[in-house]
């Protein structure tokens, strides 16, 4: 593995950016994480192109993050590449009856507008942090709505192939899942774009929204959702009837508002969450006989996986 010189290469020839040693804490809503080897923003379709080309080449692994929303990196950092989509990817607007928009967007964003326009079917978004990349490699939403009910289409690239677009009915849509992530970097995708009576939409949001900062820690850093809830269970629920509301470990805390909310008191390390992490999944399994699996997305060495 070379990153020094994957770093020459793409300092020459990228539209966008690329950096060494990024702090990562710059990149996460938890603020937490080590430096990255390289931090490349890629503008533009070409630019995603030579990146994956060259760091093939150089044998240097990658990942591609958004806002950072739901993952922990480690103290060490990451030893590779941190790909993030920058500016021919963060434009979104009407085609017709769909709305077309960039992953590099967020979903914040498209959610405005989608209410500026009187356009149902986006209530799910209101107050969830990130792109809609990530949104679409998480199937993001509610319980009861998503994000992968609204795809038309998913336009990836495919190292080798270029660009692929995919069907919304071709993609394997789950629970907090889908199988983008296998498929290629997202680029873009298609939502479809219905009417509807904006007072209704507008009711539906502000619900939404007003439920959100009255049960999550919207005000202290963290990633989201620790943990996916169980067939039929809430892993929020167990994890307080064990009464680990304000349970800490170091700057880590399990969310006085939320149980299954860690938040960032001030001075968290990577390792202080992770640790925090695994005390709750080995009480829940103790208590309950039921295992957590995390939304949570860990990048680095950690000694707790």
């Amino acid at each position: 593995m070379s990153v020094a010189r994957a770093y020459d290469a793409l300092r020459e020839s990228l539209v966008g950016r690329v950096r060494t040693d990024e702090p990562m804490s710059r990149h996460t809503t938890f603020r937490i994480g080590g430096p990255a080897d390289l931090f490349i923003v890629c503008d533009t379709v070409a630019d995603v192109s030579q990146t994956l080309g060259t760091l093939g080449e150089e044998d240097v692994p990658f990942t591609v993050l958004g806002k950072g929303s739901n993952v922990l990196v480690a103290d060490e950092g990451y030893r590779g590449a941190v790909i993030t989509l920058g500016r021919d990817f963060r434009k979104h607007g009407i085609d017709g009856d769909e709305m077309r928009c960039g992953a590099g967007v967020t979903l914040a964003g498209v959610v405005r507008d989608a209410y500026s326009k009187g356009l149902k079917g986006y209530e799910f978004g209101v107050g969830v942090p990130g792109t809609v990349g990530g949104a679409l490699a998480m199937n993001a939403g509610s319980r009861d709505e998503w994000i992968g009910s609204v795809v038309e289409s998913v336009t990836v690239y495919q190292q080798g192939e270029g660009l692929v677009r995919l069907r919304g009915d071709e993609i394997t849509w789950g629970y907090r899942r889908s199988d983008l992530g296998d498929r290629g970097i997202v680029l873009e995708c298609c939502l479809r774009a219905e009417e509807a009576d904006r007072d209704v939409i507008r009711a539906a949001m502000e619900a939404g929204f007003s439920r959100r900062k009255r049960t999550q820690p919207l005000s202290q850093p963290s990633a989201g959702s620790v943990f996916k809830n169980p067939e039929g269970r809430s892993a929020a629920h167990m994890i307080e009837t064990l009464g680990a509301k304000g349970l800490r470990v170091g700057g880590a805390m399990v969310s006085e508002v939320h149980a299954n909310f860690i938040v960032n008191v001030g001075d968290a390390t990577a390792s202080d969450v992770a640790y925090l992490i695994e005390a709750i999944r080995t009480a829940v399994r103790d208590a309950y006989d039921v295992g957590l699996e995390t939304e949570v997305r860990y990048l680095g060495p950690f000694a707790t996986p």
